[in-house]
């Protein structure tokens, strides 16, 4: 079974999404340890849900096959790289750095299915 790069994107998508979750329940996991930093805990939980929702309304315009999706994933994604970068920087956020830019290569290398040549 050969593995389109339309595929390809859409798994580094949906492993984001993944991420994001996990990272986000665990985020609301540490309130109980800390509870004067509940407030910044809950902010950063419902960043990566915010964020995990808005790549999921990604992959399925990109299943629809929407011209402009393919915009809208790169935004997204240009998005996650830039703000994690700006961000206190350490190796869990490299990590989710080389995932987005992988997901970002895979979705320019599928560009051709989106826009017209």
């Amino acid at each position: 079974m050969k593995l389109s790069t339309f595929r390809l994107t859409r798994y580094f998508l949906l492993f984001t999404v993944a991420v994001l979750a996990v990272f986000g329940i665990g985020s609301l996991m540490r309130i109980g340890a800390n509870p004067d930093r509940t407030f910044l805990y809950v902010f950063y939980a419902l960043a990566m849900f915010g964020d995990a929702i808005a790549i999921v309304f990604c992959v399925w315009l990109l299943d629809r096959r929407m011209r402009f999706a393919f915009h809208i994933s790169v935004l997204v994604l240009a998005l996650n790289i830039f703000l994690t970068v700006f961000d206190q920087f350490g190796t869990v956020d490299l990590l989710f750095v080389l995932l987005n830019f992988a997901a970002l290569i895979a979705l320019l290398a599928a560009r051709k299915e989106f826009l017209p040549a």
